[in-house]
């Protein structure tokens, strides 16, 4: 039985890790090593992520089998939403990350954890949920899209000194 919670900053080391590896698995092959290895030092060394968990403006909400079992999968929303000039929402949250260990995919997590984040930004009066997707990940489009997610804008992701092409969803509440 899977449970959710709250990172607490004894998660920092395990989240990195997990971040790390899920990008890995599915976007190393698209970068450089340099450029690769900066964007993973920047967004996913446990420093980075002690600080995120830190922030009263980023929530993590982690998936594990059972308590104490190690994670299996977690989402990262953060408020107020960076994209917000992007839309005429009023209180957008963002749905930073929201990634599965690879062996666990397909379990129904990620529906889990989307699940989780849209009750929150209800609860916490949001209007929208924002996020970004890579404009070739047609899975995780396709994902969103059941979610009632639709392209707003077309944005950039930086990985090091490579640009990727993003598309900016929006989900109204």
């Amino acid at each position: 039985m899977t449970v959710l919670r709250d990172a607490i900053p004894d998660d920092a080391e395990a989240l990195a890790r997990l971040g790390r590896e899920s990008f890995c698995a599915a976007f190393a092959h698209l970068y450089r090593p340099e450029d690769l290895n900066a964007f993973l030092e920047t967004a996913y060394s446990v420093d980075a992520v002690a600080a995120e968990i830190a922030d009263p403006a980023i929530t993590h909400q982690l998936a594990e089998d059972t308590p104490g079992s190690g994670l299996t999968a977690y989402i990262k929303v953060k408020q107020p939403s960076p994209y917000a000039h992007h839309s005429q929402a009023s209180n957008p949250l963002c749905l930073g990350q929201l990634y599965t260990d690879p062996a666990h995919t397909g379990q129904g997590l990620g529906a889990m954890l989307m699940d989780w984040c849209l009750a929150l930004a209800r609860t916490r009066g949001c209007d929208a949920v924002q996020l970004s997707v890579w404009s070739e990940n047609y899975g995780a489009q396709r994902f969103y899209q059941r979610y009632g997610f639709a392209k707003i804008a077309d944005i950039d992701f930086w990985v090091g000194e490579q640009r990727d092409e993003e598309f900016l969803y929006e989900a109204r509440l």
